[in-house]
């Protein structure tokens, strides 16, 4: 059986670390390892719709966006197809027929739509597409044959609630979708990153990201406002490194080298949170040097995108050429799926009989 993998990102602004760390880093590293025969890359402006129907011109200013952060990240278009979901109209039908084999109340239990619908106060009036927006989830992953989806711990239960799905379309109409499997970044940290407010998570809608794309003097300001350990109050205080955001950045992105390079006096990361927690450690210098090290693993970054926005027409070509290979694929799962549940009706020479 071939190794595919569908992922992707709501267009509803650019991306920032936690998607880096979260996912798209290991997306590159996917691509990269020669494993896979199929990557797809999903742009899924049709889900971000969901909760932006009266404001579509937010989502599509930001599908150039992404795609600039996509590409800036490494992500090769000679190694994926990069796509926009609402290019792909098959998905919507696999949607419709999907919708027959869950119930509201298993929509309704899932732990991502209910934190999501209380992070949007959508609790009085939920949108129909919004609250449907597992099943479409399921549409994207099934109509590629994914065998793999590398997401955000927060996403664990959509991919369960996918495979709910293929199991009860193939129990009933025969075995037809393929069963994915999610891949969860191999750092802790990364599973996800804390807002640089301290907030449980860093999200676009809550103002709490360093993007991928902010300037060198922009990042530099959010990390010295960074939400650290309300009772270090004095440099001899001992601190507290668990659930500090700042040391939670540091075991995302530090690697030892960068302690040769900017703060030699210590080996590794071990040994400055044993200095910090014992106390004489002020949090100033410890965010300088988090500083550095983001400013260094965001530098290449930055320079690709900057290459990338002086070529807009072929980051466009990029997209429409994705789009139609992603189409391509998704026509024949949806006549596989017709297939099964026997709806093909001018397709079937038995169907007069």
């Amino acid at each position: 059986m071939s190794k595919i993998i569908l992922t992707g990102d709501r267009p509803t602004g650019r991306l920032h670390v936690g998607h880096y760390v979260g996912s798209l880093k290991e997306r590159v590293k996917l691509q990269n390892s020669g494993e896979y025969d199929e990557i797809y890359i999903m742009i899924a402006d049709a889900q971000a719709l969901t909760d932006n129907a009266e404001h579509p011109e937010k989502v599509r200013q930001n599908i150039m966006n992404v795609a600039l952060d996509y590409l800036a990240c490494g992500i090769d278009p000679e190694k994926c197809h990069i796509f926009i979901q609402s290019m792909v109209p098959e998905l919507t039908e696999l949607t419709f027929y999907y919708m027959n084999l869950v119930t509201v109340s298993r929509v309704q239990r899932n732990p991502t739509v209910k934190a999501e619908i209380q992070q949007r106060n959508f609790e009085a009036s939920i949108p129909v597409g919004f609250f449907c927006y597992p099943i479409s989830q399921a549409a994207d992953i099934t109509a590629f044959r994914a065998t793999t989806v590398p997401v955000g711990e927060d996403q664990m239960p959509m991919i369960e609630q996918c495979k709910e799905i293929v199991h009860k379309f193939n129990s009933v109409y025969g075995e037809t979708l393929t069963d994915p499997e999610i891949v969860l970044p191999s750092n802790k940290s990364c599973l996800r990153l804390p807002g640089i407010d301290g907030k449980a998570k860093m999200s676009k809608s809550l103002g709490n990201c360093i993007y991928l794309s902010d300037e060198e003097d922009v990042v530099k300001k959010k990390v010295m406002s960074m939400f650290t350990d309300p009772n270090h109050l004095r440099v001899e205080d001992p601190g507290q490194v668990e659930g500090n955001p700042v040391f939670i950045y540091l075991d995302a992105f530090c690697k030892d080298e960068y302690f040769e390079e900017f703060w030699p006096e210590y080996k590794n990361l071990d040994e400055l949170k044993a200095h910090y927690q014992r106390g004489g450690l002020g949090d100033v210098k410890v965010k300088k040097f988090l500083n550095k090290v983001l400013q260094a693993e965001l530098a290449p970054i930055r320079a690709r995108r900057k290459e990338w926005e002086q070529k807009l027409p072929e980051v466009f070509a990029i997209l429409k050429e994705g789009s139609k290979a992603a189409e391509a694929k998704a026509a024949e799962t949806l006549q596989d799926v017709k297939a099964a549940m026997r709806i093909n009706y001018f397709d079937d020479a038995d169907f007069l009989n």
